[in-house]
């Protein structure tokens, strides 16, 4: 999850001064959407309720369910006739964008922006309606420059965005090691050098940063230039899990086409569930994919590590949801928001139990019963 492109970047800022504490956005590159590409159905397969489904995602092992899900054919097999349009983004704000505007229906993002549209909106337009994965950050650094976590004060460290998710768990790090930094500037016994996952790598081999907080598969593309891991994130939370990316979906696409919504859930369990039982070609799976959706695939020393530190699974994980929202209160990039019915998890919890499968909790952040 990194920031957007320059442009970007001075949006969000904009936006941040507009409406001083909103959470920013994950993603790599560019935030616009790639062209729209239709998934194929079987001659014959019979639709749901709508004639196809849009949904969105990033190029990124984090999205992996969405990746493998449409890789294999695993989310349309659900969907019968019901035809899947996806479309890929680069950055949070405009899947957000996307959503609002009817672009796409379904979408996997990162916790902050599902923040940010949940409570810009007022709680009109999206609802959570499950988790997908957890993990998948680190702490990397310079082992020449810093051997231990103490010997980060006074350092240069690297985060994707001003308020993205990694930004804050740094910034909240930072804090419980009781050291200051301005959170706007970054200015403090840490320098925060907010920096484009792209162009991190390059930072990193220049000098002009000794290390970074950042997702995969940044971190693991620093180590395979020298870095190594000082921290992996999962270990501050407990059972060394929190959220990394969600589903989401519009409310009003949720309330005419419930069957459609849990079709694609019913996907995405499957999918997870493929994943998990087979990793290695789960894995080759997410980097033809990423291939196809980016132009280049991972080297092996880069996705083999970076693939080992995600989880995938079908919790949200909302209790961190929430703390990641304190820890952006914390931090003073956020006023204390309002998330009471961001999550919709009865049609998660509807498929889940036809699977035989553990339900989930919504951490008292549920809108009640499925679609309202």
């Amino acid at each position: 999850m990194s920031a957007a492109r320059p442009l970007t970047t001075l949006r969000t800022i904009a936006v941040v001064a507009a409406f001083p504490l909103l959470l920013s956005a994950c993603g790599y590159g560019s935030d616009a959407a790639d062209d729209d590409k239709r998934t194929e159905v079987a001659a014959g397969a019979e639709k749901l309720s709508a004639d196809e489904v849009k949904i969105g995602y990033f190029p990124n092992l984090t999205h992996a369910t969405a990746l493998v899900g449409v890789q294999e054919g695993l989310l349309q097999k659900e969907l019968g006739g019901t035809r899947i349009r996806t479309s890929t983004f680069n950055a949070g704000p405009s899947e957000i964008e996307a959503l609002n505007a009817g672009s796409i229906d379904i979408g996997w993002i990162g916790p902050s922006p599902a923040i940010n549209g949940y409570t810009k909106s007022g709680g009109r337009n999206l609802r959570i309606i499950s988790g997908s994965a957890s993990g998948g950050v680190k702490l990397v650094v310079d082992p020449d420059k810093i051997k231990s976590l103490d010997d980060v004060k006074g350092k240069k460290i690297a985060t994707p965005q001003l308020g993205n998710t990694q930004d804050v768990a740094f910034l909240n790090w930072i804090a419980e090691k009781g050291w200051k930094v301005d959170a706007q500037s970054g200015k403090g016994d840490v320098s925060v050098v907010r920096t484009d996952n792209k162009i991190t790598p390059d930072a990193y081999k220049s000098g002009s940063i000794d290390g970074a907080w950042v997702p995969e598969p940044t971190a693991s593309k620093l180590v395979a230039e020298g870095a190594k891991v000082l921290l992996d994130e999962a270990d501050l939370w407990p059972d060394k899990k929190f959220v990394i990316t969600n589903i989401i979906v519009r409310q009003e696409f949720l309330k005419e086409h419930p069957d459609v919504v849990e079709a694609v859930l019913r996907g995405s369990v499957r999918t997870n569930e493929w994943i998990n039982a087979n990793p290695e070609k789960a894995k080759v799976s997410a980097n033809a994919a990423l291939e196809e959706e980016s132009g280049k695939a991972l080297p092996a020393e880069v996705i083999d590590p970076a693939w080992k530190s995600i989880t995938f699974l079908d919790d949200p994980l909302a209790a961190t949801l929430n703390t990641e929202a304190e820890h952006a209160v914390k931090a003073g990039l956020l006023k204390k928001p309002d998330l009471k019915d961001i999550y919709d998890l009865g049609p998660l919890n509807k498929v889940l139990a036809a699977e035989g499968k553990e339900q989930v909790d919504d951490a008292g952040l549920g809108a009640g019963q499925p679609g309202n």
